[in-house]
């Protein structure tokens, strides 16, 4: 009976491991539509591809192929590397994405775990516009604008919100990138931010129990903006994911009213 008992045991964890290495290994676009009373009606609907916390993994064809000729631009929300990662697999991931549409790319703080200046010129060799605490405008036939701010590590003290709000237009529809949602807590209903797009936590990325240091990435209406929390491409420490599952975003944003409540 014990050796049944042990086997069953056995058998339950390497059933749950394994479950575990598939989650953190999926492929999952995750489509979602986003409506603001403010946005720019001229600009129709606007698509963008958000993929954070990358990591170790090369990023499947799979995603691409799904998302490739239906986004607008490309925004890499941070950790797009970290230590012991080769450059080159961070250049073929820039090449996949580069597929899609335009990239833009805010720092994480495990990106500073590599040659920072390496990095960087890879960045700028592939085209990649890096937004670090600043802001690049895109404007409708109309004239109306939208505005893309980034700011860079807030775990570092490099972020500078109010410096990419003085390189971004006034009179403009607000997107910020951060790695860190926690950024929402320096936005101030002046700054008129529509919408926050942030990872890090890899939305808890193992659940014991349901808990975890960490809620589930999401989407969800604050006073002062709109702020999607996204669980993230890659893993940390373990390869291992329960509760958490990997995931990238296609958002559409769409003039229209806002529902009462997201998630």
């Amino acid at each position: 009976m014990i050796i049944i008992l042990v086997a069953l045991i056995v058998i339950g964890g390497i059933l749950l491991l394994l479950y575990m290495l598939n989650q953190a290994f999926l492929n999952k676009v995750k489509e979602q539509d986003i409506y603001f009373p403010d946005f720019p009606a001229t600009f129709g609907e606007v698509k963008i591809f958000f993929i954070s916390d990358i990591h170790r993994r090369t990023i499947s064809e799979t995603i691409i192929n799904n998302v490739k000729g239906k986004a607008d631009i490309v925004i890499i929300g941070g950790d797009l590397t970290e230590k012991g990662v080769p450059l080159v697999r961070v250049k073929t991931n820039l090449n996949a994405l580069k597929q899609i549409g335009p990239v833009y790319f805010v720092w994480g703080n495990n990106d500073y775990e590599v040659d920072y200046h390496e990095l960087d010129a890879a960045l700028m060799d592939h085209g990649v516009k890096v937004l670090d605490n600043t802001s690049v405008t895109f404007e409708s036939n109309q004239g109306e604008k939208l505005c893309l701010l980034g700011v860079d590590d807030l775990n570092q003290n490099r972020d500078r919100l109010e410096l990419a709000l003085l390189d971004a237009e006034e009179d403009s529809f607000k997107i910020l990138a951060s790695h860190y949602p926690n950024i929402t807590n320096k936005i101030l209903p002046e700054h008129e931010i529509r919408l926050v797009l942030s990872g890090h936590t890899h939305g808890g990325q193992i659940h014991i129990l349901g808990y975890s240091p960490y809620k589930r990435g999401r989407l969800i209406r604050l006073q002062n903006t709109t702020l999607l929390i996204s669980n993230g491409y890659g893993t940390t420490t373990l390869p291992l994911r329960l509760g958490a599952p990997a995931e990238c975003h296609l958002i559409t944003l769409k003039n229209g009213p806002a529902p009462d409540k997201v998630m």
